[in-house]
């Protein structure tokens, strides 16, 4: 496969991808890539454009399809930057921006569970004063 020269993004994307690729040391060469016919919502018109990507490789067994547009230059941007996501994932999980997010998600919910299990207790220990004080204890 051929890194697309010619995309609809702007060349900042483009450079950002290939910087990317170039940093997880995968090779553009060994990327199979096929045009399938679309699937789904859209009538006549999708199911016979082969505008839907699906990319392969092999070395991490790693596949990706993409039909999000109806552009195939679009969908074959966003197949190839899905599928670096999922390598960088697999080659350094502790940059990976999806599992970063997942991790601060899980801290925070942590974090509010603790809160609020100290205010309930808080509030239960205030009840319970209040009824041992109200019986003349």
């Amino acid at each position: 496969m051929r890194f697309p020269d010619r995309s609809p993004v702007s060349l900042a994307k483009l450079e950002a991808l290939r910087s990317k690729i170039a940093k997880l040391g995968l090779d553009l060469e060994r990327v199979d890539e096929q045009f399938i016919h679309g699937s789904g919502p859209g009538g006549q018109k999708i199911n016979k454009t082969a505008s839907c990507v699906a990319l392969c490789y092999p070395p991490l067994s790693l596949a990706v399809k993409c039909q999000e547009s109806r552009s195939q230059a679009l969908n074959r941007y966003l197949a190839l930057r899905r599928l670096v996501e999922k390598a960088e994932e697999l080659l350094r999980p502790a940059e990976a921006p999806r599992i970063i997010k997942v991790i601060k998600r899980k801290k925070q919910k942590d974090r509010r569970r603790r809160r609020h299990a100290r205010k309930t207790a808080q509030e239960s220990l205030k009840e319970w004063r209040e009824l041992a004080g109200g019986n003349g204890a």
